[in-house]
């Protein structure tokens, strides 16, 4: 089956997102079995080449308007796929253009989306915009040949939302690399507890909640891991609490040295309200490292009671407090049942091969 397939989605690799990853693991596991894959993406910030090929999978970017790393609308990126023909495209995220653009290219190609639809926008004005929006939404999953959805969350919002009938849905979870988590020599110990955030410092994310929970937590630091335009009210909060002593801000960080700070925390804390999986907390309990998620999205599917533990919405710090305390008395200070075991990037990859083949 040698397919030319277009992956269209918002950003690739070397940007670091929960899609670019996806994508880039499925893409260099599709070459390597043979089929012709080509990226097609944007690069707002166009200091990355055009055109490349990185580990068999060639790589297009376009100049795109992306305000707050989002939308994502390329004028470009649309001609493009109108002018080159593809066996199948499969699109990535419904809260970007690109997939939108190739949802119109389609013109006989075979077409799977893979939306990593959480419900709404990430701010007010965001949300506001999903309402016109939406419209356009339904013309990209009536046009898709099928669908797959990361959590049982998103499917059901799916279907839902857009009226999408079950049997065009596959659920596929984000992929594991196995080997990453075996054997990782844990940070030298200093300081005191650890609580661990990584991922995009936005409001939704939570972060200000377990900012706001240090003052009533003796002994527990807190590491965060990742950049994104809420940093400043966050630090201007730590002050104004006094707890700025009490965290660490790394920015962005290495793969190996994320994996690292995974296996050495005490506990991992994602309060985000919008998750169409969580891939952050699946790596934390594969590191071992035991979690605490918002319900309310797909992230209360990993709450077992066990390696991760739930809080009812609306998150307050009096909630944060309860549940690491919880933890710290569960664990005596040692791991939870972990590490957790998930489906493997290889595993992903021949579910998605099987949808290829029953999309045409």
């Amino acid at each position: 089956m040698d397919l030319k397939i277009a992956q269209v989605c918002p950003r690739y690799y070397p940007f670091i997102g929960g899609v670019e990853t996806y994508v880039r693991e499925i893409s260099e596991r599709l070459a390597k079995r043979g089929f012709d894959v080509e990226v097609i993406c944007t690069d707002p910030s166009r200091r990355l080449p055009g055109i490349e090929t990185v580990n068999r999978v060639r790589v297009r970017r376009f100049p795109a308007l992306a305000p707050g790393d989002a939308y994502y609308f390329s004028p470009q990126l649309y001609l493009h796929l109108i002018k080159h023909k593809y066996d199948l495209i499969h699109a990535h995220s419904y809260h970007a253009f690109p997939a939108l653009f190739a949802a119109l290219a389609k013109n006989g190609s075979r077409f799977v989306f893979t939306p990593y639809y959480h419900g709404g926008g990430h701010t007010r004005l965001r949300n506001m915009l999903h309402i016109p929006y939406r419209f356009l939404g339904n013309m990209i999953f009536r046009r898709a040949d099928r669908v797959t959805c990361l959590s049982r969350y998103e499917r059901e919002k799916v279907m839902s939302d857009f009226r999408v009938r079950s049997g065009k849905i596959e659920k596929i979870p984000v992929g594991m690399n196995p080997d990453e988590f075996a054997g990782i020599t844990p940070l030298k110990r200093q300081g005191g507890k650890k609580i661990l955030y990584t991922g995009r410092i936005e409001e939704y994310k939570g972060i200000q909640h377990i900012i706001k929970a240090l003052p009533h937590l003796d002994g527990f630091e807190l590491e965060i891991i990742g950049t994104g335009p809420y940093e400043g009210l966050l630090r201007r909060l730590a002050e104004r609490l006094n707890v700025a002593g009490k965290i660490t801000w790394h920015g962005a960080m290495t793969r190996d040295r994320l994996l690292q700070h995974y296996a050495s925390a005490d506990v991992f804390v994602m309060l985000s309200t919008h998750e169409s999986y969580g891939i952050t907390v699946a790596e934390s309990l594969a590191s071992g490292t035991p979690c605490i998620v918002a319900c309310g999205s797909a992230l209360e599917e990993f709450v077992d009671g066990v390696n991760c533990l739930g809080i009812t919405v609306p998150v307050n710090a009096e909630k944060v407090v309860d549940a690491i305390k919880k933890i710290e008395s569960s664990s005596h200070g040692q791991k939870y049942a972990g590490p957790v075991k998930f489906m493997d990037w290889d595993t992903v990859t021949e579910r998605l091969i099987e949808v290829y083949r029953s999309s045409g």
